[in-house]
């Protein structure tokens, strides 16, 4: 038999926070501290890896940007221990400057590093990076850089916020909580994707889980 084949970029969507603080009797923001902890956790064993996380609405912004940062600041150590490099896409224009400065010094800080690639999704959406990537070839065709008819999926792929990575579309993208559908993420990026949906919480999601869906990958 031959060796079995194992993803080079895997994206996961992290639904569940509210359901594993609801069915524990906890406030909403227990469970996002509970599945920044199971991030975390899952940092070490990386491959180039997404954690999606959905378009943020208002009342929801202040809580977890604040705790974005707390665990930017908490947990630096643990990127230069696991030299891990750290990039953040999504849409910047609503993080607070405090967060901002401090996104930029971690991507800034990790960059050199190889091998282990964490990219986190901020308020991204995927109707969002087709549009921003419109827009870029757009602006470029129109100063001249470009021609309109060399544009092709390879270009798009170029202008796409995942082009952070060296495996920009992910060959394995993990749902929880139940929902079967992607949803607004990664429109453009999953057309060849593995799509697999397990009903387990984002903060339950652990080492067996992750073997069951490799496994899964592995068999199709």
């Amino acid at each position: 038999m031959g060796e079995k084949r194992l993803p080079k970029h895997v994206a996961i969507i992290l639904d569940g926070n509210r359901c594993w603080a609801k069915k524990r009797g906890l406030g909403t923001s227990k469970g996002h501290k509970a599945g920044a902890r199971k991030l975390m956790e899952n940092v070490k064993d990386c491959l180039p890896l997404c954690f999606l996380h959905r378009k943020l609405g208002k009342t929801r912004v202040n809580g977890l940007m604040f705790m974005f940062e707390e665990y930017l600041r908490s947990e630096r150590h643990v990127f230069r221990r696991e030299k891990l490099k750290i990039s953040f896409i999504g849409n910047r224009t609503k993080i607070p400057q405090s967060l901002l400065g401090l996104i930029r010094e971690t991507e800034e800080a990790t960059k050199s590093y190889e091998g282990k690639h964490l990219i986190i999704a901020i308020d991204y959406s995927g109707k969002f990076d087709i549009l921003q990537a419109c827009k870029s070839l757009a602006k470029k065709a129109k100063n001249g850089l470009i021609q309109v008819e060399d544009i092709d999926e390879g270009m798009m792929d170029k202008e796409l916020m995942t082009n952070c990575s060296e495996f920009p579309n992910p060959d394995l993208l993990i749902r929880t909580s139940g929902e079967q559908r992607i949803s607004n993420f990664f429109l453009w990026q999953s057309a060849y994707s593995e799509l697999y949906f397990t009903n387990v919480l984002w903060p339950d999601f652990g080492n067996a889980e992750y073997l069951d869906a490799f496994t899964w990958y592995q068999q199709r």
